[in-house]
């Protein structure tokens, strides 16, 4: 009960050298693979949510877009790998290291701006100023639209270390409730344990449903400059 609130945050050591890297690692571990010709059901079923999340991302993409298809789908399955690995007891999320988003949406941002850059100028730098402008607003437009444009990978690396952060905190809160309440009230640690069943069972979603955001907002800054 004394534990810090913010233990499960700080990154891991082993002898005293970082552990983060080993974790980082871990997650692509557990994807199974198959070396048979027919494969089995559970391969079966992660080719089929790989080909339908790849197809649904594609989708608005143009030749040169979809060649980013592979470094996608490894983004997306890393990220959910990683958050459902740190809903266990005692584990560490990577992505709740402002960091570690940072360092995977800089390079993905940047790269996908500099390909706009590369390929249609034009049409990158229209983006800064919207057709119509007056012709007074035009200086403090361009200024709004390069902030704008700088700060997506923040807002990309923010929210899932906001939203991932966010569970875990309530899920620590919700679990240190039910355990002081069940020497003192019965009834009252049931309630809280099915709340706490409840919210793990949406933190499962949120592990996902992040993964996917991130990715497809990557998608979608690549589709603008594709």
């Amino acid at each position: 009960m004394n534990e810090n609130l913010f233990a499960s945050f700080i990154a891991p050591t082993i002898l005293g050298l970082p552990a983060t890297v080993l974790i980082i690692l871990f997650p692509p571990l557990l994807i199974p693979t198959s070396k048979y010709l027919i494969n089995n059901r559970l391969i079966t079923t992660q080719q089929w949510l790989i080909k339908l999340t790849s197809k649904q991302m594609m989708a608005m993409h143009n030749t040169k877009g979809r060649t980013w298809s592979l470094m996608l789908v490894s983004l997306i399955i890393f990220i959910a790998t990683t958050n459902l690995l740190g809903l266990l007891p005692h584990s560490f999320t990577p992505t709740t290291q402002l960091s570690m988003n940072l360092a995977m949406a800089i390079p993905l941002w940047a790269g996908a701006v500099i390909m706009g850059f590369r390929s249609k100028i034009k049409n990158a730098l229209a983006h800064f100023l919207p057709q119509g402008t007056p012709t007074p607003l035009i200086p403090m437009l361009v200024i709004i639209e390069t902030i704008s444009l700088l700060i997506q990978p923040m807002a990309l690396a923010v929210r899932l270390t906001a939203n991932i952060t966010a569970g875990h905190l309530l899920m620590h809160l919700i679990g240190s409730a039910t355990l002081a309440m069940s020497t003192i009230n019965l009834p009252s640690t049931l309630i809280i344990f099915t709340i706490l069943v409840l919210l793990t069972i949406l933190e499962i979603a949120v592990a996902l449903i992040q993964a996917y955001v991130f990715t497809l907002l990557v998608s979608l800054y690549l589709h603008d400059n594709t």
